[in-house]
């Protein structure tokens, strides 16, 4: 292979690993089109830490078994809300595709058996918001 040729095929991969970059950076700096279901809760008094425990595994679990749910966080807030006299200390955000993955959400029977787990760490009553990605 001569000078030119090798210098020519250099200038092609540089050039296609800046054009990757370029288009993996556009792509990231884009908001996302699901849905983010978040909320946030205050805790029951009596909650052991393996309550807590087993309400993280819990949610991370929903994760393959509720269709449409991509992602779980869960988490102590950094800052509790005050609601009502109610103090959330905790949250909770889960991606979802869309709105409809949400709504099956509510009706699968694995939310049922996840709910049960969820009232050992929680006082009833939640601050819930759905941001819709646009």
């Amino acid at each position: 292979m001569s000078k030119l040729s090798g210098r020519i095929a250099l200038v092609l991969v540089g050039g296609m690993l800046l054009g990757t970059g370029w288009l993996a950076g556009q792509q990231k700096s884009k908001t996302e089109k699901a849905l983010l279901h978040v909320f946030a809760y205050t805790p029951v008094a009596g909650a052991t830490q393996q309550d807590f425990e087993s309400f993280t595994k819990a949610t991370g679990d929903l994760v393959g078994k509720i269709p449409g749910l991509k992602r779980v966080w869960v988490g102590k807030l950094r800052r509790p809300l005050d609601v009502g006299g109610a103090k959330r200390e905790y949250g909770v955000g889960m991606e979802f595709d869309d709105a409809k993955a949400l709504d099956a959400y509510a009706k699968h029977p694995a939310h049922d058996a996840w709910v049960k787990v969820y009232d050992k760490v929680r006082i009833e009553g939640t601050t819930t918001y759905d941001i819709l990605g646009e």
